[in-house]
């Protein structure tokens, strides 16, 4: 959670809809009885402290080293020192910027990515976007789909966009490909208005407005 962000000035504390934007996400992963404790990795400390967030039974804070501090930092690199620092059989990973992301969807994903390891067929999960539309190449050629033969959207073959919401994965399949995505991952489809994820402008109007229809009781008062 980083104090700073290029596009949408100090977007993980700005209000959404009634509360700061790191409330979401964290709001969500609280109300599951499963995890054991959210670990925020973050430059802002004295930020959170300001929104009434320090470190409790459940919510560890880490200071982020200097060294994987900035806007180019992969995030796998990060990762990795959290996993250092803090052992577990399971690591669940999102964003402050996946406000909609709700307590059931991460409910689900946790099942089904049990049920995979389980049966040996998974190592980790990410959640997707499922898409069915026709795509082109910059010179307009068809990429998906026959432009002489057009069917409907929904015969297509799926694609699925991976959407930042959700990562699910072990201590050893991170190390297996130094990355959260392991060598045999499931896919979670969600929702499309809850898998917004705020990197833009247009984004974070798009999360206002799903907001407004899924938690009108957080409207602010007129």
């Amino acid at each position: 959670m980083k104090a700073n962000s290029q596009r949408v000035k100090g977007k993980n504390f700005r209000p959404l809809h009634g509360k700061p934007l790191f409330r979401w996400i964290l709001d969500s992963l609280l109300a599951i009885e499963e995890i054991d404790e959210v670990v925020i990795n973050t430059d802002a400390r004295h930020i959170l402290a300001e929104n009434g967030l320090v470190e409790s039974d459940r919510v560890r804070i880490r200071d982020r080293k200097p060294e994987l501090c900035g806007d180019t930092v992969s995030m796998n690199l990060i990762l990795a020192d959290d996993i250092a620092a803090v052992p577990a059989d399971t690591y669940l990973m999102t964003h402050t910027t996946n406000p909609m992301l709700s307590a059931a969807t991460i409910r689900a994903a946790l099942a089904q990515y049990q049920a995979g390891v389980a049966a040996g067929t998974a190592d980790s999960l990410f959640t997707v976007n499922k898409i069915q539309t026709r795509f082109y190449r910059a010179d307009a050629s068809a990429v998906n789909h026959d432009p002489d033969n057009l069917i409907q959207t929904q015969d297509l073959e799926p694609w699925f966009e991976e959407n930042s919401n959700l990562y699910i994965f072990t201590a050893d399949s991170f190390a297996r490909t130094k990355a959260r995505i392991g060598k045999k991952p499931l896919l979670h489809v969600m929702e499309k208005m809850e898998a917004v994820d705020i990197d833009t402008p247009e984004d974070w109007a798009l999360a206002e407005a799903v907001a407004a229809i899924r938690a009108p009781e957080n409207a602010p008062a007129r």
